[in-house]
């Protein structure tokens, strides 16, 4: 037992191992776990179950995060067939596949929302929560680890409280971390947060030492995901990217250094973001979700002055050097729960610049951001949702083309709707920018084929556009019964290409 770890002498006793602590687990339990992005999630104790179920016993529990977490946890409660229920947000394959063969049942939920919904009461009652920390303090305070989420919230909520204390998290991390909660309404208050910076909370969670029923100790890593080098579509993106953002400097609708930046998380949007080293942009702030590889990058070439955040996902490449050097990055990072990181009040008020990724856009800027195809799921919506309808400019980028060519990102109408035109400010592919503020439906048609779609398939874009134009009624022409017809052909002949391409 590390007593540095664990400060509180009246907690020493729920000292056990995992395989003890997950008999508190019961069949038809909710487990709020920590975790946001592979990082900061409980390990030891969802393998342990896991290990329960392969044995034979009947378990299925209800599982909401953060995020996505890493295979400790998703993998390993979804392949042995423990999962019943899952919110708010995924990454990893083997749930994936679960949820679209219909054996988990899966709600994709916009994630400033799920913290309220919780205290709200509309998901039920909240069993355990399961929380990952570097320490535990004098009091009973759990200190967490490379994020925040909802752990504040399921550590209030929940009848009882686990904890795994993770030693190979650096207890260098303390003094990261910002909780501030938030009452429910009608006692609901401002936030208080009127600077990225600022620092409106405690560096604990507050906890009653009653409701901690086990400690576990553990030493096993996050499993963050390796970052893809920037290729030249990222690149080229990025480049488009960086000269709206200073054509609108130039034009007066943003100051010199910007506003606040959101990234999304993920290869393509870290590479979006780290194309901002090479600009030049200076003394930029980042208000988002996750701090990626990127924002060191950024941090280290002395663009970035702080950022904040709800999770640390760096790659693996990267985490050693970082953890080696956090006394360097300490004191311009914070780590907030996703209740304040994703709440649209502070979005508003700091005029975040939100930067997101697609699967496709339609000609008119509706965006489809989680299922492929219209009905599988990929990941979810995650926070997207929360910066895109808040945010001072909303951007989505994505590749023109998908599946080496054989699918075009730019569509007549997406199979599926998470984002509306309503939301959809500006789309930016490696082949242009499509600035739609203040247009009408038939000129955003335009802008977007013209600017965005890759030139494979402008003509047929074109095509069907003119003549939905001649039908009755012509404000947000579509020929219904074709609308889809770019995916259709997909499912049938595996490419959208004409008939006449693929059969050669």
């Amino acid at each position: 037992m590390d007593e540095k770890r664990l400060r509180c002498s009246e907690l020493r006793d729920k000292v056990v191992t995992a395989d003890i602590a997950a008999k508190l687990f019961e069949d038809g339990m909710t487990v709020g776990a920590s975790g946001f992005t592979p990082s900061g999630y409980p390990k030891a104790l969802p393998l342990a179950i896991a290990k329960r179920a392969e044995y034979g016993e009947k378990l299925k529990l209800n599982i909401i995060t953060g995020a996505s977490v890493g295979p400790e946890l998703d993998e390993a409660l979804a392949e042995a067939n423990v999962m019943n229920r899952r919110y708010p947000y995924q990454t990893d394959s083997s749930c994936r596949n679960a949820i679209n063969n219909s054996e988990v049942h899966y709600t994709d939920m916009h994630l400033s929302h799920t913290p309220q919904w919780i205290k709200y009461g509309f998901l039920g009652k909240m069993d355990i929560a399961l929380i990952e920390a570097i320490a535990i303090t004098e009091d009973g305070y759990i200190i967490p680890s490379t994020s925040v989420g909802n752990s504040n919230v399921f550590i209030e909520c929940a009848d009882k409280v686990i904890v795994e204390i993770n030693t190979s998290q650096p207890v260098e991390l303390e003094g990261m971390h910002d909780i501030y909660n938030m009452a429910l309404p009608p006692f609901r208050k401002p936030i208080p947060l009127v600077n990225v910076d600022d620092k409106i909370g405690t560096n604990y969670i507050q906890c009653d030492k009653d409701k901690i029923a086990a400690i576990v100790f553990t030493d096993i890593t996050d499993k963050t995901r390796p970052v893809a080098p920037i290729d030249n579509i990222s690149k080229k993106m990025a480049d488009n990217l960086i000269d709206f953002l200073e054509q609108e400097v130039k034009d007066g609708r943003l100051p010199k250094n910007l506003l606040p930046l959101q990234s999304g998380v993920g290869s393509v949007a870290n590479a979006i973001l780290g194309g901002l080293v090479d600009s030049d942009f200076e003394d930029l702030v980042i208000y988002s979700e996750v701090i990626q590889d990127s924002v060191l990058d950024l941090i280290d070439a002395d663009k970035v002055k702080f950022a904040s955040g709800t999770s640390l996902t760096i790659s693996q490449p990267r985490l050693k050097d970082f953890y080696s050097n956090i006394n360097k990055y300490k004191d311009k990072l914070i780590l907030r729960p996703q209740e304040i990181s994703n709440n649209p009040e502070i979005i508003r008020r700091l005029g975040i610049i939100a930067i997101n990724t697609a699967i496709e856009v339609d000609i008119y800027g509706n965006v489809n951001s989680t299922n492929i195809m219209g009905s599988r799921m990929m990941n979810g919506i995650g926070g997207s949702g929360d910066f895109a309808r808040n945010g001072y400019l909303t951007i989505f980028t994505t590749e023109s083309i998908a599946k080496g060519g054989h699918i075009s990102s730019i569509v007549p109408m997406v199979s599926h709707h998470d984002h509306t035109e309503h939301d959809v400010m500006i789309i930016v592919t490696e082949q242009g920018v499509a600035d739609l503020r203040g247009l009408s439906p038939k000129e955003r048609a335009i802008c977007i084929i013209e600017n965005c779609a890759h030139p494979d398939y402008k003509e047929e874009l074109y095509e069907y556009f003119n003549r939905a134009c001649e039908s009755k009624y012509k404000h947000t022409p579509h020929i219904i019964g074709e609308a889809l017809s770019m995916h259709d052909k997909f499912m049938k002949f595996g490419s959208m290409r004409n008939l006449e391409e693929i059969c050669q």
